[in-house]
């Protein structure tokens, strides 16, 4: 029973296992896509037959658009890439923007919405301002403008990856703020947390070890759709010209742009890789999220219990929810 309880704290575990029929599939086929990103990302240098910047084998150059064939899985490119190494390569890429962006934005947007949920007057309205104000910013045109800022347009590996995270994370602090300022503000009323002021605890333990403990709890969902929205954000800079050069990394948004003109010529294996690849990752963490957040929204969390259910089950239902059920600590 104890294991259990353990493996019920992993994140997406208890989701999975309170989901049935379509809730289910959808969380099932997310993390399937999603898994197969990630793993192709840290397999990379063993999965690709060939290098990102390589333009020949022990048979010499690899020639422009060539066909699929047994040297070439999915053909190459009109810069004479292999397309499935460039494609299995990218999906590194992405996953080092992901990951940048993410930590950033959830170290800054969770340190200014515990100050300011906590210590309220006017600190909170000034971050609620400025928040505000941020949010109101075009992704993908501030992005743009902090490429060009990092980078003049030409991206190595590390500016490209930061270009696209700090864009990122600018854009996306405002939600990790109002998540968990509004959280927050909730917490901070509970009897524990009055509990520990009585006894003379210090302002910043209580802030971490009784405040930020619990109201981190929808971060799960704001993480899974901001994953998806720096995918794309970093294939659009790509494809727009500002992303990164392909002999510094492979990316998908830059295979694309490249692609265009292959594809009025009736070349399409050097397009539709990359942008099933973008789709389907897209795909596999939208799904995630979404599902999450069916699971976490009681309106909707009554439709996974189609079956029969007893008398004690009915009176159960009607009782309040344990703390520890609802993800409570002191």
């Amino acid at each position: 029973m104890a294991k259990r309880r353990l493996l019920d704290r992993v994140p997406v575990v208890r989701q999975l296992r309170q989901s049935v029929g379509l809730q289910r599939g959808m969380l099932v086929a997310g993390l399937v896509l999603t898994a197969a990103f990630v793993l192709l990302a840290l397999l990379a240098p063993w999965i690709a037959p060939y290098s990102y910047s390589q333009l020949s084998g022990p048979d010499g150059n690899f020639g422009a658009q060539q066909p699929p064939s047994s040297a070439h899985l999915l053909g190459t490119t009109v810069g004479g890439y292999d397309v499935f190494s460039r494609v299995i390569w990218g999906a590194q890429t992405a996953l080092y923007v992901v990951v940048v962006a993410i930590v950033l934005s959830m170290f800054v947007g969770i340190l200014l919405g515990l100050v300011s949920g906590y210590l309220g007057g006017w600190v909170d309205r000034v971050l609620v301002v400025v928040a505000d104000a941020i949010y109101a910013f075009p992704t993908l045109l501030l992005a743009i403008v902090v490429a060009i800022a990092i980078s003049r347009g030409q991206s190595d590996l590390w500016s490209g990856i930061l270009a696209a995270a700090a864009s990122i994370t600018v854009v996306f602090i405002p939600q990790y703020f109002r998540v968990v300022r509004a959280e927050v503000v909730r917490v901070k009323s509970e009897a524990f947390v009055e509990s520990a002021q009585v006894i003379g605890a210090s302002t910043p333990r209580i802030m971490l070890r009784h405040v930020l403990r619990n109201s981190t709890r929808t971060l799960p969902l704001i993480v899974t759709l901001n994953a998806s929205e720096a995918i794309s954000t970093l294939a659009a800079l790509g494809f727009l010209g500002f992303g990164i050069e392909p002999t510094s990394a492979a990316e998908w948004g830059y295979d694309l742009n490249k692609s265009i003109s292959d594809v009025a010529a009736g070349i399409w294996w050097t397009a539709i890789p990359p942008g099933i690849a973008i789709v389907l990752t897209v795909l596999g963490i939208t799904l995630i999220g979404e599902s999450l957040n069916d699971l976490a929204d009681p309106r909707l969390r009554a439709r996974r219990r189609s079956a029969p259910r007893t008398p004690a089950d009915a009176v159960a239902a009607t009782q309040p929810v344990a703390r520890e059920e609802r993800g409570e600590v002191e």
